[in-house]
């Protein structure tokens, strides 16, 4: 039997390969200056960040 998936870990994970590989492409972004392109994905990552932790903490 296979352990369910957790959806939101993978969304979270995804969205921080995302975030993680536009930074390394983008100058503006690895200023701490997100670009109009970087910043959604940026602020994907942060806001599936912060569910996952605070869904831990209720564990």
């Amino acid at each position: 039997m296979t352990k369910p998936t957790d959806d939101l870990y993978v969304r979270y994970m995804h969205a921080f390969a995302d975030s993680s590989e536009h930074t390394a492409n983008c100058p503006a972004c690895r200023d701490a200056t997100p670009c109009a392109d970087g910043e959604p994905i940026h602020e994907r990552f942060a806001r599936l960040q912060d569910a996952y932790h605070a869904r831990q903490k209720q564990r």
